[in-house]
């Protein structure tokens, strides 16, 4: 790791910054309940645990190997595995979280209903 420039140590970070939006899709997908998927149409938890798991076990396992390896932050950031876990976790971020965030126990932490003093909001 002594043999890296400042470009180098930018894409470790992205690596980096990667492997935790993996690592927040799959937590965040433990929360939901199992019925929340079906409810808004969308594959089942299994299938996205699946998913997710593997997404954050290659993210995080490229997000290592500059350090353990030695090896290229650049050559690791533009193969096909890093960006397809990348994509994995940017797709239930973006399309399966919103859909199944109604059905959540405790609606994202927010601690109650929407509701304002003159009903819901």
């Amino acid at each position: 790791m002594s043999g890296f420039n400042v470009l180098d140590y930018f894409f470790w970070l992205l690596l980096i910054i990667a492997f935790a939006m993996e690592a927040w899709a799959l937590i965040d997908s433990l929360t939901v309940p199992v019925g929340a998927y079906s409810a808004a149409g969308k594959q089942s938890k299994k299938l996205w645990m699946i998913i997710l798991i593997v997404a954050t076990v290659v993210g995080g396992a490229y997000a290592v190997a500059p350090v353990a390896l030695g090896a290229s932050p650049i050559a690791l950031l533009l193969g096909i595995l890093p960006v397809a876990a990348f994509i994995a976790a940017a797709v239930y971020l973006a399309d399966v979280r919103p859909a199944v965030g109604p059905y959540k126990k405790n609606n994202g932490g927010r601690g109650g209903s929407r509701s304002g003093p003159y009903g819901p909001w």
